[in-house]
Formats: C-alpha cells, structure tokens, sequence
C-alpha cells in the first residue's frame, strides 16, 4: 500500500518533470520536483509557522502564569492550557507537516533507490500514460540516454562516502543540506537576551535548585539547531547524493517560506485567530453581546432626535406666521 499509494505516485511526479523540462537533466528535474511538494505542502508549513510566531509572542504571558502560580505545577498547566485555547494554538500543531514530510522523504528515497539499482525503471515503474510521453519511450529503446546526473557536474547516483572513496560534489550537497537545516531550525528558534545554556540549567538543577522546566524545554529546543543538522549529515552522507539534493533544496525554500510568514505583521495572525467558528458564542459575556446592538441603536437615536428637533422648529415657524 505504501508502494502504490506514496512511492509511485511521487516517483511519477519526479519522472512527469524530468520528462517535460528541456534537456531532460535529472538533477533539474529533482530541484523543481522539491520546490513543487514544498508548495503542496504550504498550507500545512504557514499554519506550523503561524503557530511558532504565536509561540514566540506569548513567552512574556508565559512568564507571567509561572510566577503568579509560584511553583503550582497543576495550576499552570491548567492556565497554560487555557491560553492555548483563547489563542486557537495547539502545541502539537507542527507534528502533521513533520510526519507529511518524513513520508515523502522515505518516498522519494525508495523511488530514487529503483532509479539507481537499475535505471530501465523509470520506464517500467511508471504509469501507462507516463510511458507515452515521447522522451520515456526514446529510454525504454535506449536507457543509456537517461542522464542522472546535476547539469553534467554531479553524478547523483553516488554517495558522498562509499566503497569508490570521498566524492567531493556530494560532499558539498551533504554539507550544504546541514548548512541550510541549521539556518531554517535557527530562523524558527531565535536566541534570547535572557536565555541560559542546558548545561548551566543542569548544574543549578544538580546544586538543589529546582529547574524551570519551560527553561529546560527551551534549552533543549535550541540544542536541536545543532543536533538535526548533524543528524542529516550523518544520514545522507553514506547515501546517494540525489537525496541529499533533496533535502537541500528543500531547506533553502523552507528558509524563504519561513521568512514570509514569520516576518509578516501580527495582524496576519489576529485574523487566523478570529475566523469564524473559533468563538464560542455561549463564553462571550452578557455585556458584550448586549453592547453591540446597543451601539447599532445609536445611530438610529441620533436621526429620530434631528427629526423631532426639525419638526418642533418648522411648528414653531408655523405658529409665529399666524401670530
């Protein structure tokens, strides 16, 4: 099912492009076929980084919950909760776009796998109607046409470290891609003028004091702009460097995609929060259901009392004509 319901579809987009561009260069075809599923994906990523801004502006509130419960654990997670709701941010919003992610990626990897093991299934593992399009037919009579490589400079077929030795074009893709993960994980967790390492955190914590653990979760979430940079690069490193080209490109978009919204002025995020259906009607106070009509009532007080002062004054012009 993962095969024919992930994998193929996805491995036919990547061939569809690679059949329809000029010059039909692999590497190329690979980078438009990133920039396309982070486009599919851009709903999911602004509503992940609306929730991240939302995050980021509601650290001063945080900070007052914590000490006006002076250590009640039970109490702040309650008001925690509470503000998360009046919001409309929920905590575990970044999970869908991540685990939508992780499934391409493992995708395209098994996909980009066939492609290398033998290079006749682009032409095999394809849809019918992909089969028809005039350069896949040219390679199912001659495969060695198929060029896999980026531009003619990297043979993405091989990895960055393998049996042949270091191959230096990967290499620099492989870096590259934990350059530009570094970067996008940074842009999404700036550093903060009061903000202290997890090892001095721990060191207090190890002396008797009791550890802040919103404190902890921050450290930790900044350590990751270290740790899943190193992570890709230890991943992709042994692999084919197709993926690796992936991911770096990848990074690159989600830095841009990243810098539209997160630099986008608040009222982007107020409208988010006030669409239709976010309110519960039955919350809102008496006083602020009745305040409206009794304000669209102004108004109409306004025009009768003109009237009736403009019908006393023509009276009264009528009384003194016939006095």
């Amino acid at each position: 099912m993962f095969t024919t319901f992930i994998v193929q579809p996805l491995f036919n987009l990547l061939v569809v492009i690679y059949a329809l561009i000029p010059g039909h260069n692999f590497g190329l075809a690979l980078i438009i076929f990133t920039i396309v599923i982070r486009l599919l994906l851009w709903p999911l990523v602004k509503k992940q980084l609306h929730q991240a801004k939302a995050m980021r502006a509601m650290q001063p509130e945080l900070k007052k919950i914590k000490a006006a419960t002076k250590g009640n654990r039970q109490k702040e997670s309650q008001m925690l909760m509470e503000l998360y709701k009046e919001r409309g941010i929920n905590p575990l919003g970044a999970f869908p776009t991540l685990i939508v992610q992780f499934i391409v990626l493992i995708g395209l990897y098994s996909g980009l796998q066939k492609i290398i093991k033998d290079p006749h299934s682009i032409v095999d593992f394809s849809y019918p109607f992909v089969q028809h399009f005039g350069w896949i037919q040219e390679l199912s009579h001659n495969i060695h046409r198929f060029d896999n490589t980026l531009l003619g400079f990297v043979d993405l077929g091989r990895a960055a470290i393998s049996a042949n030795g270091l191959y230096w074009p990967a290499m620099l893709i492989v870096l590259g891609s934990a350059v530009a993960q570094y970067f996008q994980a940074k842009q999404l967790m700036p550093d903060t003028k009061d903000q202290r390492s997890l090892r001095a955190i721990l060191k207090e914590a190890g002396a008797g004091k009791q550890a802040d653990q919103s404190e902890v979760n921050a450290a930790i979430g900044r350590s990751t702009r270290y740790l899943i940079p190193v992570m890709i690069f230890v991943f992709t490193v042994n692999l084919p460097s197709a993926l690796g080209l992936y991911w770096l490109v990848g990074g690159l978009v989600a830095f841009i995609q990243q810098s539209i919204v997160l630099g986008k002025d608040e009222t982007e995020l107020e409208a988010l929060a006030d669409k239709p259906g976010r309110k519960d009607v039955k919350a809102i106070p008496e006083a602020e259901v009745v305040a409206q009509p009794a304000q669209a009532s102004q108004p109409n007080k306004a025009k009768s009392a003109k009237k009736k002062s403009a019908k006393s004054k023509k009276s009264g012009a009528k009384r003194k004509k016939k006095s």
